[in-house]
């Protein structure tokens, strides 16, 4: 059995109190870094950028669209010249010339119905565009949260880590003043654990929240002041003093 002077077991309680603070605040920190707030923007956001992507690919189509209609509308435009330029120079047969003016009436026909078509086009690359500006304020709105939310987190993360490095500086200055042995045992048993040590306060462990039972008791009662005692339920030191008998 392990020993150790009761005023050192004594000690450990202190010690248990900083490895509580550092779980608490690793417990804290796991609390700001899983933030439901974060996941919920994360997935809204991709969802904002999967519409945003699809808008902005109906803006590409529609734009190449449009150029096409534009060429369209300009080849049959330069026919139309050509043919108005023959004509009004009056050279050639009556035949031709009356061809060329039924070609030129076909083919102002051909302008009016593309110039249409490139309208439509356009007002539908107007009302496209508009979506897609509308989608990228949703997805700034939503990055705007995002950083704002981020860097609320990233603030308090970081006072947190200072709190731990704090204690944690505390914790190790206080372990090397300990017993080497008995701290030792209490280490393997935080570790294996979860709780160093807690006190016996009138027949209860404060580790597992219990009452002893008698035979438990009777043998702790018997055991002497140097002996390291455990909590037959929570495996944890138990530290007694007459005080708290």
């Amino acid at each position: 059995m392990a020993k150790a002077a009761p005023a050192e077991q004594l000690k450990l309680l202190e010690l248990q109190g900083l490895d509580a603070s550092l779980k608490a605040l690793a417990t804290r920190r796991r609390t700001l870094e899983n933030d439901p707030r974060i996941k919920d923007l994360e997935a809204a956001l991709s969802v904002a950028n999967g519409e945003l992507g699809a808008a902005k690919v109906a803006v590409h189509d529609a734009e190449a669209e449009l150029k096409r209609a534009e060429a369209d509308v300009e080849q049959v435009a330069s026919r139309i010249e050509r043919d108005e330029a023959r004509l009004n120079s009056g050279t050639g047969l009556s035949k031709d010339l009356v061809a060329l003016q039924k070609d030129i009436a076909s083919l102002t026909k051909r302008r009016s119905d593309l110039e249409d078509v490139e309208l439509e086009v356009l007002e539908r690359l107007d009302t496209l565009r508009e979506r897609q500006a509308t989608q990228q304020r949703i997805v700034d709105d939503i990055q705007g949260s995002f950083a704002g939310i981020r860097g609320e987190l990233d603030a308090a993360l970081a006072e947190v880590d200072a709190e731990a490095r704090g204690v944690q500086d505390r914790r190790n200055e206080f372990a090397r003043g300990l017993d080497a042995g008995l701290l030792a045992v209490y280490e393997k048993t935080l570790a294996r654990r979860g709780v160093g040590a807690a006190r016996l306060f009138h027949g209860t462990s404060e580790a597992s929240g219990m009452k002893l039972s008698p035979g438990d008791l009777a043998e702790i009662k018997t055991a002497a002041a140097d002996d390291v005692v455990f909590c037959p339920d929570s495996g944890a030191i138990l530290v007694r003093s007459d005080e708290w008998s």
